[in-house]
Order: C-alpha cells, then sequence, then structure tokens
C-alpha cells in the first residue's frame, strides 16, 4: 500500500496524524504529510481510518 497527502486539499486538522502517527505528520507549514510512502503491514488498517476521517479527502492511498 502507498500513501500520500493531496497539499492542495489538506487543511491540517490533524485528524490523520492523530489516527496513524506511525505514517503521518503535521509539516512545518501545519499541513499533514506521509513520513513514509510504503505503509508496513501492521499501518495499514489506520491509514484507511484515516484517510476515512480526513475531512476534504486528501489522503490518497493505492491498494
Amino acid at each position: 500500500m502507498k500513501v500520500k497527502v493531496n497539499q492542495d486539499s489538506c487543511i491540517g486538522c490533524g485528524a490523520c496524524a492523530a489516527i496513524c502517527d506511525n505514517v503521518f505528520e503535521l509539516n512545518d507549514e501545519g499541513l499533514s504529510q506521509a513520513k513514509v510512502e510504503e505503509v508496513e503491514e501492521k499501518d495499514k488498517e489506520e491509514v484507511r481510518d484515516a484517510a476515512d476521517a480526513c475531512p476534504t479527502g486528501a489522503i490518497e492511498v493505492e491498494e
């Protein structure tokens, strides 16, 4: 699974980082970014939950 955050859509609410801090963090501009491109097996469910929780749909998940 690959994940990335569309910076144009992100509003920096931080829900993704709260749900899965192994994969997401807020950058210096206050927007979310993925810390990794390839998601480890143990984090996949949380990444899906974070994508579902994103209010702007900025998280793109490729299975």
